[in-house]
């Protein structure tokens, strides 16, 4: 996967790219970061990008000019890749999304700053706006840190673990089960004897219903949404049998 970012800031990724999983998926060819620098295109002495809004009002907009130029340039080096706009106005950014985006053959993330981009910019040159959240940033780098490390963990080979993407939380409509390791007891507290049990069919049965509970707790919007499994359905009205029998009692 090759990723290309446009940012007036690009010192900011140095740390991002040098550490885990992103900087051993560089090492390791799977991906390729290239970070320009906006400003490079902008003229004049003080390399602007930004501009006062037509129409007036609070805050700066980025020129149209630089940025344009900018993607261009971007675009001339990887002709198949997806361009995204970081906005606060676009589709909201989930597992489903990182999905989606790690089957493109290239992306290109434009990192907005200020009150936004000229809208002309947005229609002749972005693809697709994408949010990671319903709050403001002050430009669009750490989205684009965020949007990249997701993605790059479904790529293969990019996880020690191949398996490891695939059970992670919201990949099938769940969040992930507790987790435990050593010492078998601590502050007063066991881990649950069917972990050290050996069977695994059973501590498969255990995550899975512990998955399902935890999603049921803390984000019952997630079943909401979707279909139950059959499996699903049964330990959902086990429960509900077995509240009622505490209740009764």
């Amino acid at each position: 996967m090759d990723y290309g970012i446009l940012t007036i800031f690009p010192g900011i990724f140095d740390s991002f790219l040098a550490h885990g999983i992103i900087r051993r998926a560089v090492a390791d060819g799977i991906i390729t970061v290239s970070v320009t620098d906006i400003r490079d295109f902008a003229k004049g002495r003080h390399r602007e990008t930004d501009d006062r809004p037509y129409g007036g009002g609070a805050g700066m907009v980025m020129k149209p000019e630089p940025l344009a130029e900018a993607i261009k340039t971007v675009r001339n080096k990887q002709p198949d890749a997806k361009t995204i706009l970081l906005s606060p106005q676009g589709r909201p950014f989930q597992q489903q999304t990182a999905d989606e985006l790690a089957r493109e053959n290239g992306l290109i993330f434009i990192c907005g700053r200020y009150e936004g981009v000229d809208e002309r910019v947005c229609r002749a040159y972005i693809d697709e706006e994408v949010s990671i959240g319903d709050y403001i940033l002050t430009g669009g780098e750490p989205a684009a840190m965020v949007i990249i490390d997701a993605v790059t963990r479904l790529l293969p080979g990019s996880l020690g673990c191949e398996d490891s993407a695939e059970k992670d939380s919201f990949s099938d409509g769940r969040l992930e089960h507790p987790h435990y390791t050593r010492p078998p007891v601590f502050e007063g507290e066991a881990v649950p004897e069917v972990l050290l049990s050996g069977n695994h069919a059973a501590i498969e049965t255990w995550r899975f219903e512990e998955a399902l509970l935890r999603t049921l707790v803390r984000r019952p919007d997630l079943l909401a949404n979707r279909a139950l499994s059959k499996a699903e359905e049964e330990v959902l009205k086990r429960w509900c049998r077995h509240i009622e029998k505490l209740v009764a009692e």
